[in-house]
């Protein structure tokens, strides 16, 4: 069991990482080894101290440079939902589970917002993990909306399992090749459906199929823990970053505005010192 798990890959997961590694709390870190796609894409970033008029693949690189010189390790998994038992959080990642004491939520904040009836069908036909529903699936046809590029591995596990794939991307330069695969332009507006997702509404045109895969660089934080204290669409935390749920800090842009790397690297700072101090 670890002392703690980190939950996104952005300044604010990387500051936790960091300080969690100096206050030597063993901790097992959820994200991309290619860290923050909103930091990479960055073109200019003037006001983050000590790394002035950088851009975003700069400082990403200087991220990673700190994080390899730490000696640490990124798990690349999507955790999809997070379960409390007595003095511990179980994180489940497709079929595989993970043990923590404590939790920091840092998974930034999606740039698309929920689809109408997406918390409602999620479980029954709608999914945020390919590996861990992709199989319920095999030989159907469902729609994958895919928000960024490095995810395409995940469609093309799914296109190996369902007979046809819908697939709407949120990103440019797709590389997917499959045959069964079709590429959908726009944006859908809402899932809609019975007991289960059955259809997935555009604006002008509509989809029936049998499942919706969200491939997202997380999932939806209200999504991965039942209970968790929302106001206005960001987790409720005090100056600890705790969060109403005891044990479950949060930090960075998920928090609120200002959506800025040094706050987020701030916050990801002291939600660490409050996971040292609440594991004494």
């Amino acid at each position: 069991m670890y002392g703690c798990a980190i939950i996104g890959s952005g300044a604010a997961g990387v500051s936790a990482a960091l300080t969690l590694k100096a206050l030597n709390v063993s901790f097992i870190w959820f994200g991309s080894r290619a860290l923050s796609q909103k930091i990479r894409s960055a073109e200019n970033i003037a006001n983050y101290p000590g790394l002035a008029n950088v851009s975003g693949a700069e400082m990403s690189r200087a991220f990673s440079a700190q994080i390899d010189g730490a000696e640490i390790q990124i798990t690349e998994k999507t955790v999809t939902g997070i379960y409390p038992s007595v003095g511990k959080y179980t994180l489940l990642c497709g079929d595989e589970l993970f043990e923590a004491k404590t939790v920091i939520l840092a998974t930034g904040v999606e740039a698309v917002k929920p689809i109408r009836g997406e918390l409602e069908f999620l479980g029954r036909g709608v999914s945020y993990c390919a590996t861990c529903d992709g199989a319920l699936y095999r030989g159907k046809e469902i729609a994958v909306l895919c928000t960024q590029k490095e995810l395409e591995r995940e469609v093309r596990f799914l296109a190996s399992l369902a007979r046809k794939v819908y697939l709407i991307p949120l990103y440019k330069n797709v590389e997917i090749t499959e045959p069964n695969v079709e590429t959908v332009k726009g944006m859908p507006l809402e899932i809609q459906g019975k007991e289960r997702a059955e259809r997935l509404v555009f604006r002008d045109s509509a989809l029936e199929i049998d499942g919706v895969f969200l491939l997202k660089a997380a999932a939806p934080p209200s999504a991965m823990f039942s209970g968790l204290e929302t106001e206005g669409g960001h987790i409720r935390v005090n100056r600890d970053m705790q969060t109403n749920m005891k044990g479950i800090f949060a930090a960075g842009d998920c928090t609120g505005k200002p959506y800025q790397y040094a706050k987020a690297a701030g916050e990801g700072n002291v939600a660490a010192h409050s996971v040292y101090h609440f594991l004494q």
